[in-house]
């Protein structure tokens, strides 16, 4: 049952619920970047600068400054993204994780698409203040349908007769032509012209232009890094085999070596796993996001022009395939560093075991003489024992003689020998016994 009535101006409820406290941020995520909506003409700059994983407070704050330069209301603490009119141009700001974007977009007729840049209406000043190195630098030019349109060799002088990749879009709903090239201004030129464009499907197809560029970039930041890594895993690997080959051949003395050696390639192979795994990680990632882009496009050919798919397909792919082949080329590395390491700890655990099982055999043989030993020295304990026994034995009967009594001594030592011999073995013996019954107990 509804309980305010149709008249009332705020939205009716149905009930007194407890909202999850992330409830409104999780909602609010798939709403933060929206995009753009651009008219023909319009001139747009896009920048990427790799402020690095732990610069999102400079990247604000390098915004924070231009709204206060235009008085303008900066981003709330902890904003990733900022969409703003500041009069000359507009600012759409984005922060990834490891670098940030400016889009900047001017509307106007222009004659030369690249001639005077959206950028030009942004103050230098603070243009030299962004945090982190330019990784990505685009010139755009939307161009109206209603422009007269450029013949072929028009198109080529615009990108300095280079080879010129291009397509329908959009379903026909647009053209794009673009090099990939980096200019003499530092920018890298993309030329789209309005065919049949609504205002947010010309956006759409801005931003995913400039996201490929982007993302192409991020993505080969790693093959520098594959390139490097590929001879020295090669080496790794080179030594990996001499020590496995060694390890079929060498005797005892040799495992400790063998030993260390594996140690110390295992700590080369993670060293170089930790100066590259989140970039391959990345690079893959990335990728993604590109093929993503371009399918989102929704090409078709222009005939004579390489779409922007078959230039990824020939010039991104490979480079991808690269990185990839060297980041699984290292966890296979590691995987055998640890079975050889396996092994040679297992010969090593067997070695051991003969070892202690030869000194087991020792000591079983200590044990047996050092019984022997004992017995050996009870019989003489017993005989020596028995011996100054008897020797007070003698005096005692030699007291009873001369104090009156009827004894012959010699006699009597004699008779009595067997006797006190027998006790004290049977003494001896006793008291082994319960040494023994009382070291059984305690174990």
């Amino acid at each position: 049952m509804l309980l305010t009535t149709a008249s009332d101006e705020t939205e009716p409820t149905f009930g007194a619920f407890t909202d999850h406290p992330l409830r409104q941020e999780v909602n609010d995520e798939v709403h933060a970047r929206p995009y753009e909506v651009l008219k023909a003409p319009l001139r747009v700059t896009h920048l990427a600068m790799l402020s690095g994983r732990h610069g999102a407070q400079g990247d604000r704050d390098a915004v924070a400054d231009l709204c206060e330069r235009f008085g303008l209301e900066p981003p709330d603490e902890g904003a990733h993204h900022l969409s703003m009119d500041f009069g000359r141009f507009r600012l759409k700001w984005e922060r990834r994780t490891e670098f940030s974007t400016y889009t900047f977009f001017v509307d106007g007729e222009f004659e030369d698409p690249f001639a005077a840049p959206a950028i030009g209406a942004v103050p230098r000043n603070w243009l030299d203040t962004l945090p982190g190195p330019r990784l990505v630098g685009v010139h755009l030019a939307l161009e109206p349908a209603w422009f007269m349109p450029r013949n072929v060799e028009e198109i080529v002088r615009l990108f300095n007769h280079n080879t010129i990749i291009g397509s329908h879009i959009t379903g026909g709903a647009a053209r794009v032509w673009t090099d990939f090239h980096i200019h003499g201004d530092g920018f890298s030129r993309i030329l789209l012209r309005d065919v049949r464009l609504r205002e947010r499907q010309a956006g759409r197809a801005v931003q995913r232009l400039l996201e490929i560029e982007t993302y192409r970039m991020m993505a080969l930041l790693a093959f520098p890094v594959a390139r490097r890594a590929n001879p020295r895993l090669t080496e790794i690997e080179e030594q990996l085999a001499g020590i496995t080959e060694d390890l079929a051949a060498s005797g005892a003395s040799d495992e400790r070596g063998l030993l260390d050696s594996l140690s110390e390639l295992a700590a080369h192979v993670e060293r170089i796993n930790n100066r590259t795994n989140y970039r391959f990680n990345a690079a893959m990632a990335y990728h993604a996001l590109v093929e993503r882009r371009i399918r989102e496009l929704r090409e078709e050919r222009v005939q004579g022009l390489q779409t922007i798919e078959e230039f990824m397909d020939r010039r991104l792919a490979p480079a991808m395939r690269t990185c990839r082949t060297v980041m699984e080329r290292q966890g296979s590395l590691s995987r055998r560093i640890s079975r050889t390491g396996d092994l040679l700890r297992t010969r090593v655990d067997v070695a051991l075991e003969a070892q202690n099982r030869d000194l087991l055999e020792a000591m079983n043989r200590r044990a047996r003489l050092q019984f022997r030993l004992q017995e050996t020295v009870e019989g003489l304990s017993v005989a020596a024992i028995s011996y100054y026994l008897m020797g007070l034995v003698g005096y005692l009967l030699v007291a009873g003689r001369d104090a009156g009594l009827p004894l012959r001594v010699e006699l009597a030592q004699g008779a009595l020998v067997p006797v006190v011999v027998v006790t004290v073995w049977l003494l001896i013996r006793f008291v082994r016994t319960r040494i023994a019954r009382r070291n059984r107990e305690a174990t």
